[in-house]
């Protein structure tokens, strides 16, 4: 499981506070907990309230790259933000992210392969959130296509059929579900299937154990990437868990410490 980071996110108190303070301190302690609880990327978000998103983004890349050079996911929705700081970030990086418009993706695709970086691609249109199957499945391999099209490897693709939350939308992780695992099947290698995990508990009660249950059943039809909380040790291990169970490792009685050194 490729496991983005998603701590260092504006929407969070601490974060938002550290921003604010330019306090280094918070940020790089969050960026090397996370990379030690077994993530394997970092979303890097300023989240909503901040004057100069652009400049605090480049303060947040260059407070995480001093203390590692994980690959970080340059979360914004601005293209201004996303095209004028990409090419600024050293190391590994990934666009997060593009709606599937055909003229939209484009742009982004050609920046990602410009830049050596990956891309996530939502299956979202000008129609807004698909209320059914069929039309992500439709959407995803759109961007299939588009990426194709514009020199994006599929290793560098992740799709992200959306997860919304389940006490709004109770057929909507079902349908994410199959999504994926039809999704994986239009290309060959296929991209990544990725999705935002936490929000499928948002607003609800035992969010925890919703996020721990949901990522093991979409693990199984097929997701192999996820933004999500990697303190969350039981998610972890729960993910690990899975992978071992789906023969992607070799047990031992230590696979969920080998699993995390590797």
């Amino acid at each position: 499981m490729y496991v983005i980071g998603e701590r260092i996110n504006g929407m969070f108190a601490d974060v938002k506070q550290a921003i604010r303070d330019e306090n280094a301190k918070v940020i790089q302690d969050l960026a090397q907990r996370q990379l030690a609880a077994g993530a394997s990327a970092l979303d890097v978000n300023v989240g909503p309230a901040v004057s100069d998103a652009q400049g605090a983004m480049m303060w947040l890349v260059k407070t995480v790259r001093e203390v590692t050079d994980a690959p970080l996911a340059i979360d914004t929705a601005k293209w201004e933000i996303m095209r004028a700081v990409i090419p600024q970030v050293p190391g590994t990086k990934i666009l997060n992210s593009t709606k599937a418009d055909p003229e939209i993706a484009a742009d982004y695709v050609a920046l990602a392969a410009s830049n050596g970086a990956g891309l996530i691609g939502l299956t979202i249109d000008a129609d807004g959130v698909p209320g059914n199957v069929d039309k992500r499945v439709e959407l995803g391999a759109q961007l299939i296509t588009i990426a194709m099209e514009g020199g994006l490897d599929m290793d560098h693709l992740f799709i992200d059929p959306i997860i919304l939350p389940v006490n709004v939308a109770p057929k909507n992780p079902g349908h994410c579900m199959e999504a994926i695992a039809q999704i994986k099947a239009f290309a060959d290698p296929p991209p990544h299937l990725l999705l935002g995990l936490s929000n499928v508990s948002q607003r609800c009660n035992n969010r925890e154990l919703i996020n721990r249950t949901y990522v093991a059943m979409a693990m199984a039809k097929g997701l192999d990437a996820a933004i999500m909380d990697p303190l969350d040790t039981e998610l972890m291990d729960t993910a690990i868990t899975s992978e071992l169970l789906m023969e992607k490792m070799i047990y031992c009685d230590s696979y969920l410490e080998a699993a995390r050194q590797h």
